[in-house]
């Protein structure tokens, strides 16, 4: 049968269809407004389960037979562990060796320890993933191995597509660095401590089956639990969940680049003379090295004026918690934890909060702690002259990255792109880019270290400014900039096979990933 396609309100072209399911073309910012009802696991008795709460089974491919897991199953996974993950590739090898084919793996994201999960798209074991697609999970996509289209969403996305049952998990595989055996679970403590298990939460609520995997099975009740233990039905002990090496690597440094350290410094400065840096602001910047560089030029702007900021959104690193444990912000409200000294302030300091996609970014929630934000800094491989920007695929058309929670966080108060204006000599700013993930209407100004570009939208910011030191310029001068240094690169040539597709997050389809021609 002809694929049939349509085009959303943004003039992209989707799929109508994707892996046998209806597809809603993406309406405009807030203009999709389901009328449906939560979706719900089926009822659970406790005559079912054991008397004395022990739910533990003798191994991973016990629990999993025993919740039922056939060909077509949705087997979701969480990324805690990072590169350090050691389950997704054992209940995939496990289905391998029973026969199954056209699983749906939808793992909160994907790392480089997911490599070898590419023998088995190639033969069928896995249909497709309804997730990130990184590194080369994500080439393998680009290059057709996988049968399916894959379905890329942000990290809110993620918990909405489970809420509204848009993604019905059949069994979800939540690992915890410690557990009881009745199922309660935290990440915050143990061999494999990660910090915060959030991203496992809705897996937890949602699926129908749910099996918690751990190397450290401490006597009941585990305290604080992050996974509940009514939730959960099978609970399996293992000699080692993750290589904590690499979950928490405590390697996250700041960036030693000048042309990073100038844009970490501009971005401050801008927040600094946008009057964004004041008493009882709140902030969101990320784990890479510009981000915690401009991080640490924060807290000296801070300092200087003598102000705090009344919470920060994390990513945890030890540069927030420094900043926590000194006075100058009141609470961490945390969804992912990335370093060892994360994990210990998580576990020790009550102020640092373990939070999860539900508060922190759920679109279809009553709020959330995203829109909240006074400022979030956020990067991007491409951005377009009208602020369009993309994080999943570069200017190649190659896809390589996952949309974490960018999407959410473009709900800001006000929200930067500190990108350098070209890498490996190609420009960042394009007329179009190759994909779209964020509306240039959310995105409010670009930075680079070349020169900083409001959106003609942020009337506001550009009327603070105007007496501004800084090189502000328009997104077409910085552009042209670009392409005097490097030339204007040539458009990647695509087929019309779908290979994915980018939700909103609202569920609707923002736009295609294509196979490359």
């Amino acid at each position: 049968m002809e694929e049939q396609f349509l085009i959303n309100s943004i003039g992209r072209k989707i799929p109508a269809v994707v892996n046998g399911q209806p597809q809603i073309p993406f309406q405009g910012i807030g203009c999709y407004k389901p009328e449906i009802r939560r979706h719900g696991p089926r009822v659970s008795s406790s005559a079912d389960y054991p008397l004395d709460g022990n739910k533990v089974v003798i191994s991973l491919e016990e629990a999993l037979i025993k919740s039922g897991i056939r060909n077509g199953s949705v087997i979701s996974t969480h990324h805690h562990f990072r590169n350090g993950d050691l389950i997704a590739v054992q209940i995939f090898s496990i289905a391998h060796k029973l026969g199954l084919r056209d699983l749906v793996w939808a793992p909160s994201a994907s790392f480089d320890c997911h490599i070898p999960l590419i023998e088995f798209l190639k033969d069928g074991t896995i249909h497709h993933i309804e997730g990130s697609m990184n590194g080369e999970l994500g080439r393998a996509t680009s290059d057709g191995f996988m049968q399916g289209i894959g379905i890329l969403r942000s990290h809110g996305g993620r918990y909405q597509a489970i809420q509204d049952g848009e993604l019905k998990i059949d069994i979800a595989v939540i690992a915890a660095p410690a557990a009881d055996e009745f199922g309660n679970a935290t990440g915050d403590r143990g061999k494999a401590a990660c910090g915060s298990l959030g991203f496992a939460l809705a897996d937890s609520q949602f699926a129908d089956k749910i099996i918690v995997i751990t190397d450290n099975l401490i006597p009941f009740p585990c305290v604080p639990w992050q996974i509940q233990g009514n939730y959960v039905d099978y609970v399996v002990v293992t000699d080692q969940i993750g290589i904590p090496e690499k979950i928490v690597s405590g390697t996250t440094v700041v960036t030693k680049s000048p042309e990073r350290l100038l844009l970490a410094e501009l971005t401050a400065k801008f927040c600094d003379e946008a009057g964004i840096i004041r008493d009882g602001f709140s902030f969101q910047t990320g784990s890479g090295g510009t981000s915690l560089a401009t991080t640490i030029f924060f807290s000296e702007i801070m300092q200087q004026k003598g102000i705090k900021a009344r919470f920060a959104r994390g990513g945890s690193n030890k540069y927030l918690v420094e900043m926590l444990e000194n006075g100058l912000i009141d609470y961490i409200l945390d969804g992912q934890t990335f370093d060892l000294e994360g994990v210990r302030s998580i576990r020790e300091n009550n102020n640092h909060i373990a939070t999860s996609p539900f508060t922190s970014y759920n679109y279809h929630g009553k709020g959330n702690f995203a829109s909240m934000l006074d400022v979030v800094l956020l990067g991007a491989t491409e951005v377009d002259t009208q602020f369009n920007a993309n994080v999943v695929t570069h200017s190649d058309g190659v896809l390589l990255h996952g949309i974490g929670g960018w999407q959410n966080c473009l709900f800001a108060r006000c929200t930067i792109l500190p990108v350098p204006l070209f890498r490996d000599r190609i420009p960042v700013i394009r007329d179009q880019v190759t994909t779209l993930c964020g509306p240039g209407e959310l995105i409010d100004v670009v930075i680079t270290e070349r020169g900083i570009a409001i959106n003609p939208l942020r009337t506001d910011l550009i009327e603070k400014l105007k007496n501004s030191s800084l090189p502000i310029k328009t997104i077409e001068e910085l552009k042209s900039e670009a392409e005097a240094i490097c030339g204007i690169p040539d458009n990647p040539v695509f087929t019309d096979k779908p290979i994915a597709i980018v939700k909103w997050v609202d569920g609707t389809v923002l736009d295609t990933v294509w196979e490359r021609h």
